[in-house]
């Protein structure tokens, strides 16, 4: 990253800043970290400022922030933080790796965090960012170097978020009215929005290699390059951040929610993941696994990541709505198993040779990016070490296959799993699996004494 020579575009050094917030260039830049959601919170600092002491000493933060919920009370259960001891403070650490010049914003630079103990060494456990920095160290430790890339799906409406608010978000009006999987013409009709995102994308750090429509109406998809692990989970970030803000500059608005409708496809996040070893791609092998050629590490990934898939769905779905998405015949994934190339499955096979991966269909694209990186690193190399052994190829349709074991089919269903889960304590050990369990069974019960719309219309007169 600081090689000139090999810097992406829209990356920047912290003498570059520097250089930029001298001459005008750069004014603001934002310190962000993520929630359990996966929200950016964080500041906006004085471009000034933050050169000179905030990119070497960091800021705080307030560690009520990994203990609330989605409107931001404060949540009593917590070992981590309580009103009992004060809610103080965490650390933030920018890691300059990630320093990017904001391009869809006026005069600003985008900095991510680590969060990290306040008056001691090392990172916050139950951080979303340490988790995923936790697992990366085990497959460093193995020799392994993974590569990763996600794959978003998202509604474009033409209501702005104030407006889809203030009509309680019934009868928005989708950016398309016809099924628009890979139409050119109905892209079009979003080309404004969707050409100014990538734009900004590309001069942000975040390259980016296509868009298209997708099945829904109104639903799209944008790619960016796979990286590194870490440094895709951080893209991932930064591409929800800038889909969303750019959205509200043009009056429209975005959701990334996992099943929008009833009556419409839910929207993803598919995970391709790679180990690479010396520079090359580790599953690569001249090994016969059904019709993939590959090397044990593949199988065994693959074996380890389907076998835990219940103990940490959790992290790939993590609201009540992530499991209305779920559903036979909607081109999400309903049951478990492997196959090459078939979006029926779970676990579809792609790729071959130097190109061989693995794509997860599972996550929803409400899943928080180093959760479910997280979660997919550390059940494949449970499987990598354990030398698991996949179940068979399968071939046809596997949503008609009801012997194969299914995804939970309720957010309780999946945190009870987590909780009991003797594989996921080991890999993250039982505060991260206490404070966690904890969250989903906050956002599962705040749920299940709410009055929803389809109560309403079923009960108001007829009972």
């Amino acid at each position: 990253m600081s090689d000139a020579t090999t810097q992406r575009k829209g990356t920047l050094t912290l003498d570059q800043l520097r250089e930029r917030v001298a001459r005008g260039e750069i004014e603001t830049v934002i310190v962000g970290f993520t929630d359990h959601y996966g929200r950016l919170l964080g500041k906006r600092y004085a471009g000034d400022l933050f050169v000179e002491e905030t990119a070497t000493h960091g800021t705080h933060g307030c560690n009520y922030l990994l203990t609330t919920d989605m409107e931001m009370e404060p949540v009593r259960g917590y070992r981590f933080a309580s009103w009992e001891q004060g809610y103080g403070d965490f650390h933030l650490v920018p890691d300059l790796r990630t320093l990017i010049v904001a391009s869809w914003l006026d005069k600003t630079a985008l900095v991510l965090c680590d969060v990290t103990e306040h008056k001691k060494p090392g990172y916050v456990a139950v951080a979303p960012r340490s988790l995923l920095r936790h697992q990366l160290e085990r497959a460093n430790e193995l020799g392994f170097a993974p590569m990763a890339a996600s794959e978003l799906e998202y509604y474009v409406f033409q209501d702005s978020y104030r407006k889809a608010q203030e009509i309680d978000y019934r009868g928005l009006q989708p950016a398309g009215w016809y099924l628009e999987d890979y139409h050119i013409l109905q892209g079009t009709r979003t080309e404004t929005f969707t050409a100014a995102a990538r734009r900004h994308l590309n001069a942000s750090g975040v390259p980016v290699e296509s868009s298209k429509g997708e099945w829904g109406l109104g639903q799209h998809e944008l790619n960016v390059r796979y990286a590194e692990a870490l440094q895709m989970a951080d893209r991932h970030v930064v591409f929800k951040q800038c889909m969303k803000e750019v959205a509200e500059q043009v009056g429209l608005s975005i959701t990334f929610m996992a099943k929008f409708a009833q009556d419409r496809a839910g929207s993803s996040c598919h995970i391709h993941l790679s180990l690479w070893r010396d520079g090359k791609n580790a599953f690569a092998g001249d090994s016969e696994l059904g019709p993939v050629k590959c090397s044990d590490c593949f199988r065994w990934f693959l074996a380890g990541w389907i076998a835990h898939t219940r103990d940490v769905m959790v992290f790939y779905a993590p609201t009540v709505n992530s499991y209305k998405r779920y559903v036979d015949a909607s081109w999400a994934p309903t049951r478990l198993a492997w196959s090459y190339d078939n979006r029926t499955a779970g676990f579809r096979v792609v790729g071959e040779g130097p190109s061989l991966r693995i794509e997860c269909r599972i996550p929803g694209a409400d899943c928080n990016p180093y959760l479910a990186f997280a979660a997919s690193m550390a059940s494949g190399l449970e499987g990598v070490r354990n030398r698991l052994e996949p179940p068979e190829c399968f071939s046809g349709d596997i949503y008609a296959a009801g012997h194969l074991p299914r995804v939970p089919y309720t957010l309780q269903e999946a945190t009870d799993a987590f909780t009991a889960s003797a594989f996921a304590r080991r890999a993250f050990g039982d505060e991260v699996v206490d404070h966690y369990a904890h969250f989903f069974r906050t956002e599962e019960a705040a749920f299940r004494v709410a009055i929803t719309d389809w109560e309403r219309r079923r009960y108001f007169e007829r009972i």
